[in-house]
């Protein structure tokens, strides 16, 4: 929303970051170079080779950093997101300068010089845009670069409104007052903003307080007093916004983009898209192929074990949900008697289950029995981390009795998840599990994945609902 307003101090931010990139890259130099901490076998190379370069570097970098997303109004972003970001952004253009520099056959570019240009980058780059949010922080508290904001509406969408706005004061946005649909509510506080007056009051309350922008957050019932509310303000030279009443349809990483000009509201949307994709398959394969690796002496173990024991195939093959609602066919270590379903049918596992064998039961308690499923993973039917699949028979029923239980099917089926190692796994509450499942999706990142595959690992595979 400030996007207009701060054109001009995204552009410094732009410039700014191009100067860190290039103060790296000369800096990268002489830390290789120059500084004797390392040997130069093959000489001192000319600085200048490196600083032809810098043309070609200023590029890739600006095109990475601008659809890296670094350069969007800091209002709601934490620290956290802003500075990985920073660091997804300067990987991804670190790997494109060293491939461009690898196809650049007139000269031949130190690799550790490479090496240290990325981490000083990452380095230098955070430092900067910690250092443009506490200048906008302190440049705010002293009243400057502010938008003032009036609300038309104190129900349930103008207070979380001004609640928002209070959380985040870094966004310079300024929350002078709040105006009620009834007399009422008028000489309140809500959410640290007064309410002054009514709709009634609006053009008065433009002029008198000097407002740079309206915020019209009627509940949807109220939409019939949009006509009068933008009536009201006339022609005042204000910016008009309205904040549209869709909380209670919300369901999941909801979000409003722009289709050629046309607002769109998405209710539910998965967050496997774009580069969210490329980085959540790269982590598949890379970790599955790790843990195929370091597991595979004991797989070769159990498999010998389940042979032994009794009689039958050695995996158990099942048909399983994945994302978007495709099936797909799971591989387990079989751990019950061959066709042990053929008297019982499809049904969960009780905790005596007498379908189990010896190294069966051993194998259900400590989740051993899910170590093949690493190679779904490596094929790309499932994840590492993820919503537990489900039976579709299982799903038919869950769907028509749990709310919102599809969703859970807007991300591919992991080995392991959030719920799981919360303790909600086996034979424990579906609404606790759906619960974890959908704060996952919502709340996706690498780094959580990585905290959930520790977490997997620290607390052991052991659980006493696993059976």
């Amino acid at each position: 929303m400030l996007k207009k307003h701060n054109q001009l101090f995204l552009t410094i931010m732009l410039a700014a970051d191009i100067g860190v990139v290039i103060v790296s890259w000369i800096l990268a130099y002489h830390l290789r170079f120059s500084l004797g901490l390392f040997d130069v076998p093959k000489g001192l190379p000319p600085i200048s080779q490196y600083l032809y370069f810098i043309p070609a570097l200023a590029l890739i970098w600006t095109f990475s950093m601008r659809l890296g997303g670094l350069y969007v109004p800091m209002r709601s972003d934490s620290r956290f997101n802003e500075y990985f970001r920073i660091f997804k952004t300067a990987t991804i253009a670190a790997v494109i300068t060293m491939a461009a520099a690898f196809f650049y056959r007139e000269y031949s570019y130190s690799r550790l010089v490479m090496g240290m240009f990325w981490v000083i980058s990452i380095v230098l780059l955070i430092a900067s845009h910690a250092t443009a949010r506490m200048f906008l922080r302190e440049i705010r508290k002293l009243g400057y670069n502010l938008r003032y904001i009036l609300i038309v509406g104190s129900g349930k969408l103008g207070q979380a409104l001004a609640e928002t706005f209070s959380r985040h004061p870094e966004s310079g946005m300024k929350v002078v007052g709040i105006l009620s649909d009834g007399p009422e509510d008028v000489g309140k506080t809500i959410q640290g903003a007064k309410v002054i007056g009514t709709i009634e009051q609006l053009k008065q309350n433009i002029n008198e307080y000097r407002i740079d922008q309206v915020f019209i957050a009627l509940p949807h019932r109220a939409y019939d007093r949009l006509e009068k509310t933008l009536k009201l303000i006339g022609d005042e030279t204000v910016d008009i916004k309205i904040a549209p009443d869709v909380m209670h349809f919300t369901q999941l990483n909801s979000s409003i983009e722009d289709f050629d000009g046309i607002p769109i509201v998405s209710l539910t949307e998965s967050p496997m898209y774009g580069w969210n994709l490329v980085f959540k398959r790269a982590f598949d394969i890379i970790f599955s192929i790790l843990f195929i690796i370091i597991g595979s002496p004991l797989m070769i173990l159990i498999a010998i074990l389940v042979k032994l024991e009794s009689k039958g195939p050695l995996l158990y093959r099942q048909e399983r949900m994945s994302i978007g609602g495709e099936p797909f066919v799971i591989y387990k270590f079989r751990s019950m008697k061959a066709n042990a379903e053929e008297e019982t049918g499809p049904v969960w596992a009780p905790k005596d289950d007498r379908r189990r064998t010896r190294i069966g039961e051993f194998l259900r308690k400590t989740s051993l029995d899910e170590l093949p499923q690493l190679f779904n993973v490596l094929l790309g039917d499932m994840s590492l981390v993820g919503p537990r699949p489900e039976r579709p028979v299982f799903v038919q029923n869950f769907r028509k009795n749990i709310p919102m239980y599809m969703l859970r099917h807007k991300m591919k089926a992991g080995i392991t998840g959030w719920a799981q190692v919360n303790g909600w796994r086996g034979n424990t509450s579906l609404e606790k599990r759906i619960e974890h499942d959908l704060y996952y999706i919502e709340n996706w990142s690498v780094l959580f994945d990585l905290k959930i595959l520790w977490l997997t690992i620290w607390k052991g595979f052991i659980n006493k609902h696993a059976y």
